[in-house]
């Protein structure tokens, strides 16, 4: 399945949407900790892709996965690596400063696209990187400045590290012919994680309340929207995605404006005018040059 560029934009949008809400629900858990939160949304995150692969793909989808070489496996350790950081940076730093270290994917992704697979990135790519770059560091140039955990921080920076690793081992695998299926790499990470993290979640303290917000988390926030990007990435360029997932940092203030009551202040509003401008930009250029 490959979508039109424009439409990959859009579902693109739609997928940082539902990953926006990972801070806002997790702040909102009662006695799950570190290891079980991230424990429990990669088991439910591989519990639903088990309903989801076979309706998308058909009941042969897991025999292909023994075929789909090299590739999928290494996909499937870099999902494993961005599902397992992320929700560990999460309890131990603040949404914010996860965010602020996430923002680094794009460049990272455009580096290591053109480093490995000889990418070459449009200027309109490398001024868009640039300026929401500097829009997010502003955003957030006052949290970082009062005292940040290093230990969240260097988990965090792990994130767009697999994420980068990830866009342009799928970007590599296309533009040699490969036929290869990504789909299963969510899943096969989601089970690496939650095998990784199991033995340190031991004894589980989740509430009912705690496991109904992780698995929600699982189902909407990571498995739709992973299996999506997914999509997107047969569409869009390695360093588009990253940037377009920017937006992720704008929709996780707002949601916790919303759910939290953390209200955005004057340096949020011009930090995230700077990304979505950014962002917007961009499309424009690469559709005035498509036409």
């Amino acid at each position: 399945m490959k979508l039109s560029h424009n439409r990959a934009v859009l579902l693109m949008v739609a997928v940082t949407l539902m990953w926006s809400t990972a801070g806002v629900v997790t702040r909102h858990l009662e006695h799950a900790q570190k290891f079980e939160v991230t424990f429990w949304r990669s088991a439910f995150t591989v519990l639903c892709l088990l309903f989801i692969l076979p309706l998308i793909q058909g009941k042969s989808v897991f025999k292909r996965m023994r075929h789909g070489g090299v590739a999928l496996w290494f996909s499937g350790l870099c999902w494993c690596g961005m599902f397992t950081f992320f929700m560990l940076a999460i309890m131990l730093t603040t949404v914010a400063n996860v965010l602020v270290t996430m923002s680094l994917a794009p460049l990272l992704t455009a580096l290591s696209a053109r480093i490995f697979i000889g990418h070459k990135i449009p200027w309109r790519t490398w001024v868009a990187i640039g300026v929401a770059g500097f829009g997010i560091a502003y955003m957030y140039a006052s949290q970082l400045g009062a005292g940040i955990s290093l230990a969240g921080t260097l988990i965090a920076l792990c994130v767009p590290i697999s994420g980068a690793a990830n866009w342009t081992i799928t970007q590599h695998s296309h533009a040699q012919g490969h036929d290869v299926d990504l789909m299963p790499a969510v899943l096969i990470g989601g089970v690496l994680s939650a095998l990784i993290t199991l033995p340190l979640a031991w004894p589980f303290q989740a509430s009912a309340h705690d496991m109904g917000l992780l698995f929600g988390l699982g189902l909407g926030q990571l498995a739709i929207p992973c299996v999506l990007v997914v999509i997107c990435t047969k569409s869009l360029q390695a360093p588009e995605v990253a940037l377009l997932g920017l937006l992720e940092v704008i929709f996780g203030i707002l949601l916790a404006w919303i759910g939290a009551g953390e209200v955005p202040g004057r340096d949020v509003w011009v930090g995230g005018s700077l990304v979505i401008g950014a962002l917007v930009v961009n499309e424009i250029v690469a559709w005035r040059g498509r036409a």
